[in-house]
């Protein structure tokens, strides 16, 4: 892929400088739009199409070359998000008089249903660490972790970030920084209060390093675990439970939500606890809720 030319790299540049200081866009987000909007003015720049004169019709072009690559429905949706905010700003700081990418719609998307656990197999998720034979260095830390995610449904990278001057324990919650660094106060149980207590007095005192500073969750050179290693110690822990269901971290956070609705808690609240800024990313749980019910009714009820 060759490089972009002017004016191409000052419109991207000025974007993706838009992203992080109006828009509190994290890196990760900032580089995934950097890739996917480089590719697509490299092809309006082979295209001969100025940016000032790309039309709807050069955009659905583009679409379509990507359609034709296989890319997924979520890809490619991301890929036209990414298109449809360039072109937004663009209008905004008037170097457009006419928004082309207006009438561009998302790809229909399969609604699937996130994978979630049983509460028998939760319970021997949050029980593996302790089954590991000799019992593993990070015991503590692992089981600490498992709990914590079960406990509050926080996103892997929320967790990783989660320092300890924001864990009011004596008040049951804990405060998380999400998305766009937005603020929440989500509640935490006793159990997972319990083993985070004990592996701050018990390990992470031992790993304590100049870089340390005070994040929670450290590995064993002192320094804060990445999302991958959360990622293998779910992974490993779920192998040693015996659960045959291909899970990740965020499994745990379908999981909380899940069986918060089983337990008849109100949607709104679900949605707090979860930081959802719109309550339709928490209604896909409700469909699980009501196959719940379902199999509930099904199985209880005289004529089910």
């Amino acid at each position: 892929m060759h490089d972009l030319k002017a004016p191409y790299s000052i419109l991207l540049e000025s974007f993706l400088n838009h992203l992080s200081v109006e828009r509190n866009f994290s890196v990760n987000t900032r580089e995934s739009y950097r890739n996917d909007l480089s590719r697509y003015l490299l092809f309006m720049q082979d295209e001969n199409r100025a940016p000032g004169c790309i039309e709807t019709g050069d955009i659905r072009r583009f679409i379509s070359e990507l359609h034709g690559t296989g890319l997924e429905a979520s890809t490619l949706g991301r890929n036209i998000s990414a298109i449809r905010s360039l072109h937004k700003f663009l209008l905004a700081e008037r170097n457009l008089d006419t928004n082309p990418a207006e009438t561009i719609q998302q790809p229909k998307q399969a609604k699937n249903l996130p994978n979630v656990l049983s509460l028998h197999e939760v319970m021997q998720l949050l029980d593996s660490p302790l089954q590991e034979q000799p019992p593993g260095k990070f015991l503590l830390r692992d089981k600490a972790i498992l709990e914590f995610l079960y406990a509050t449904g926080v996103r892997v990278s929320e967790l990783v970030n989660l320092q300890q001057q924001n864990l009011y324990f004596e008040a049951g919650f804990v405060r998380i920084f999400g998305k766009g660094s937005k603020e929440r106060l989500v509640p935490v149980g006793e159990a997972a209060i319990e083993w985070i207590t004990r592996y701050r007095n018990e390990l992470r005192i031992g790993l304590v390093a100049a870089e340390s500073h005070d994040v929670l969750f450290l590995n064993a050179r002192g320094k804060k675990l990445s999302r991958m290693a959360i990622y293998l110690i779910v992974k490993k822990n779920a192998r040693l439970a015996g659960i045959r269901k291909d899970i990740s971290p965020h499994t745990l956070r379908h999981t909380f939500a899940t069986h918060l609705l089983e337990g008849g808690a109100d949607l709104r609240a679900v949605q707090e606890m979860l930081g959802h800024s719109s309550i339709l990313a928490t209604q896909i749980y409700t469909h699980i809720d009501r196959s719940f019910i379902r199999e509930v009714h099904k199985t209880f009820h005289p004529r089910g």
